[in-house]
């Protein structure tokens, strides 16, 4: 039998620095490829142009071992898009790890999962239609039904990504959030788009106002606060 390989961008230890664990410390699992184009994309490198080896399960759980770490972040790019990524869940969920998915809630599967943390795509995500993605992305990110199954299955947090500076994106969120399973307001949280520190703390303030009247949480990117834009952090 051909033995399972995913292609890996990074394995790095650090502390989660967005979501309802921030600050826990945590091992992130970078795969690389992606089926969504963001304008805004932060990790081209595991998304729009694919980088890193491909790994074998075990490679990949060793990396995860030698860290000795509880928490694992399996990340991307688009974590769900691929198939070994079941058996790489099961074999750290033997290990006693507690899983974080990152997600754009685009793709369901069923595989061990302590948190599905899914960043919604809203309309400020859709690329140009010069990148020859546009139709894709929207097609993509629109179908919500793998998004329904995931908040349906799974423990959630819903984390948008806005830039308050650009437009009013709270009135997109509200209209998507009457279409899904009921959540609680405290699991739907908003993090300010920004890869520099003086425009995520500029947007942050921006946020306090929509988080209070609405009872949503405001998430900063406190990686990199700490550490600035910069991979393996």
């Amino acid at each position: 039998m051909k033995e399972s390989k995913l292609r890996i961008s990074e394995v790095f230890s650090s502390i989660q620095g967005e979501g309802i664990w921030l600050g826990t410390p945590s091992t992130f699992i970078r795969l690389s490829g992606c089926n969504l184009r963001c304008v805004w994309c932060d990790t081209p490198y595991a998304s729009w142009s694919p980088e890193g080896p491909m790994m074998t399960i075990p490679e990949i759980v060793s990396k995860v071992s030698e860290a000795g770490v509880e928490h694992v972040v399996i990340t991307g790019g688009e974590p769900l898009l691929f198939d070994p990524v079941i058996e790489l869940a099961e074999t750290l969920k033997s290990r006693h790890h507690i899983l974080t998915f990152e997600t754009a809630g685009t793709i369901f599967r069923e595989l061990p999962s302590d948190l599905m943390s899914i960043s919604p795509k809203l309309a400020n995500s859709k690329p140009s239609q010069e990148s020859g993605w546009m139709e894709r992305h929207e097609k993509t990110r629109l179908d919500r039904e793998p998004l329904k199954r995931l908040l349906a299955t799974y423990n959630c947090q819903l984390k948008f990504v806005v830039n308050p500076e650009a437009g009013n994106d709270f009135e997109e969120i509200e209209a998507l959030l009457t279409q899904l399973p009921a959540l609680r307001p405290d699991r739907v949280l908003l993090m300010p788009e920004g890869r520099d520190v003086e425009s995520l703390r500029k947007r942050q303030k921006m946020l306090v106002g929509p988080c209070m009247t609405r009872g949503w949480r405001l998430t900063p990117r406190l990686h990199v606060e700490l550490f600035g834009d910069t991979r393996g952090t």
